[in-house]
């Protein structure tokens, strides 16, 4: 999220320090811990335990350490400034995968907030690997970070509860906040924010958009039905049939990956067995590209053979042809909220829970059927 290597070219500090220390003599290799202990005649332990500030040392030794740390510029190593009390924590935000573009959106949000707040932003992908995202919250807790906000659906099972328990007590234990983004609250009473989106309106709206202008036959092509989001969005989807009286037809209900590719397999797969459908619900808007190009591959026409409606409304759906109609869902604002809560406790509601708005935009890519 911050170019580390450009600020270290551009920052007029840290140009002046190096002038400092050339000016002073000393060696411009970057300054140790061991160069504060000898400078402050103590212990390599002491001047840990003096920056870490949770130790007893004594103001005189104190002193001395701070003052070479001042003159050896070792504050420069911001892990030191953090410990020393003297930076604001970081915001940590852990995802699976940092090249999605909704995901991307979360964490700019997450980035302007924290840069409003004075705070560095860190992003880390897990790559949906459970061990790695508990060794990242671990390391985010010892790095002292501000809070560690997890983005993305869940497999909502009864290990997940216990172990978003355990991040959300030792992250509280360490002065840190756990916030959940895009994820269903937790049971029980545990120090943990909540930011959501209104995932299951949002769904219903596009699939009641469909059923409203006259499709009866609509294919789903969902998400892993194992995750939170997914779920919510095929429920929404069988409760917008329901409301229209229109039969659920398990045929046309397809889950996979958020993916354009499966998109597109998925779409050609639907073709080629000769489903009957007159529209799609594609479960992202990549899924709906990729179901775009599976469609004209195939010489139909959208919308005027088969109508097509995604979710996310990300940057380019209004760019395709036709323009896509798809759910906006407020991605910026759930990583700028999610950093606005974990960092201003007068501002939490009082359950820690917020949930943010969903909106249907209709474009071209829906029109009543033949």
């Amino acid at each position: 999220m911050t170019d580390n290597g450009n600020s270290a070219r551009t920052s007029p500090g840290l140009k002046q320090s190096g002038r400092r220390r050339r000016a002073s003599g000393t060696s411009d290799r970057p300054s140790t811990i061991r160069d504060v202990a000898a400078k402050a005649g103590v212990s390599v332990a002491t001047v840990s335990r003096a920056l870490a500030g949770n130790y007893p040392v004594s103001a005189a030794t104190r002193d001395r350490v701070m003052a070479a740390v001042e003159s050896l510029h070792y504050v420069v190593n911001v892990h030191a400034k953090a410990l020393a009390g003297r930076v604001a924590g970081p915001i940590a935000l852990v995802l699976r995968d940092i090249t999605g573009p909704s995901l991307a959106h979360v964490a700019s949000g997450v980035e302007q907030e924290a840069a409003a707040h004075g705070r560095l932003s860190l992003v880390c992908a897990t790559h949906d690997d459970q061990d790695r995202e508990d060794d990242l919250v671990q390391l985010m807790r010892e790095q002292h970070a501000a809070a560690v906000v997890l983005v993305g659906g869940a497999v909502l099972d009864d290990a997940y509860h216990r172990r978003m328990a355990e991040y959300a007590r030792a992250l509280d234990a360490a002065g840190s906040r756990l916030v959940l983004c895009g994820r269903p609250p937790l049971p029980g009473n545990l120090p943990v924010t909540v930011v959501e989106y209104d995932n299951r309106g949002g769904a219903f709206q596009a699939v009641d958009h469909l059923l409203g202008v006259g499709h009866r036959r609509v294919l789903f092509l969902g998400g892993d039905p194992l995750m939170s989001s997914a779920e919510q969005r095929r429920t929404s989807y069988r409760n917008a049939l329901r409301a229209h009286d229109v039969p659920y037809a398990e045929e046309l209900d397809v889950p996979g990956s958020y993916t354009r590719a499966s998109g597109y397999q998925r779409t050609r797969a639907a073709l080629r067995e000769g489903l009957e459908f007159t529209a799609i619900f594609a479960g992202t808007d990549m899924v709906a590209v990729g179901a775009l190009t599976a469609l004209r591959e195939a010489g139909l026409d959208v919308p005027g053979d088969v109508s097509l409606v995604g979710f996310d409304d990300v940057p380019f759906a209004a760019d395709l042809t036709p323009a896509l109609t798809t759910v906006r869902v407020p991605y910026e604002d759930l990583g700028r909220t999610a950093v606005r809560l974990a960092l201003d406790r007068e501002s939490r509601p009082a359950d820690d829970h917020v949930v943010l708005s969903t909106q249907l935009v209709i474009r071209q890519s829906v029109c009543p059927p033949r």
